[in-house]
This record gives C-alpha cells, sequence and structure tokens, in this order.
C-alpha cells in the first residue's frame, strides 16, 4: 500500500460485525497500532428466526399482483453496523481526538461509511482502504498498510 500514516492518526479497519479504532503510536515510516477501542456487532440470528413472514404483494394497477422482495435482515443489520461506526467516530471527532483518519474495509460498508459521515469527520480522511483487515493481528495490519 505504502500508506504514510502520521503519528497519532487513527486507523479504522471494520467490516459488517467488528469496527477496531487503533492510534498510531509509531512513525508514518514505521507505524506501530494501539487498541483505542473494539466494537462489535449484536448476535445476528438466522433469517429465518428473524422474519418468517412471506414477502409482501403488490397490486397494479394494469398488470397482475407482484410479490415484493423479502426483506434481508442480515444486510439491515451491516448498514446499521457501519452507521453506528460512523457515529463512534463522530464522537471521538467532536473531542478533537484523531488528527487524521484512515478508514479500511470491505467496498459495501465502506460505501454505507461515506454516506454516514460527518463533513467534520470526512475532512480528517487521509486515505481509504477496501480491505477487510479485521481477522488480521496490529503488526500484519501495519504491515499491509504501510507496503513494509
Amino acid at each position: 500500500m505504502n500508506l504514510r500514516i502520521p503519528h497519532d492518526a487513527w486507523v479504522i479497519v471494520c467490516d459488517a460485525r467488528k469496527a477496531m479504532f487503533l492510534r498510531n503510536e509509531g512513525s508514518p515510516d514505521e507505524p506501530r497500532f494501539a487498541v483505542e477501542q473494539v466494537k462489535e456487532a449484536p448476535a445476528n440470528p438466522p433469517s429465518a428466526q428473524q422474519g418468517t413472514e412471506r414477502p409482501g404483494r403488490l397490486q397494479n394497477a394494469v398488470a397482475p399482483t407482484s410479490a415484493t422482495d423479502a426483506t434481508d435482515w442480515h444486510e439491515l443489520a451491516e448498514k446499521e453496523f457501519a452507521r453506528d461506526t460512523a457515529a463512534a467516530l463522530k464522537l471521538a471527532g467532536q473531542s478533537g481526538r484523531p488528527r487524521g483518519i484512515v478508514l479500511v474495509a470491505p467496498p459495501r460498508i465502506l460505501a454505507v461509511l461515506r454516506q454516514r459521515l460527518d463533513a467534520q469527520s470526512r475532512s480528517r480522511i487521509l486515505a481509504e482502504v477496501d480491505k477487510d483487515l479485521t481477522k488480521y493481528p496490529l503488526h500484519e495490519i501495519a504491515r499491509i498498510l504501510s507496503g513494509a
């Protein structure tokens, strides 16, 4: 990647179920991340346990009745978690804590985060990385982002 992450900048590594707020305690050349906060999504049971109703029907004026799509409860939960992550980042930004922010998330989650971030948080973004690194240890995340 070859990112130069400034000292005290935050790296937000998240997916649909977990968000890690990391702070660079090292230098831009040799990042060393410390965990500031970890957020995890609540349990998301199988769809059969969440909504057992059949999909709705639409009565069209000139065509036969058609079915609507079934609600994807898991997708809704993912978007809600991304919104909560953006809200936590906004709250941290109000205290003036992160000097810069690097967002690391899969493309779908990154898109929801972009939509939900306020202008102040958006102005602090240094880079966006469309990868899922939540299962990697901190030293591996630092190595991948810095390109070392």
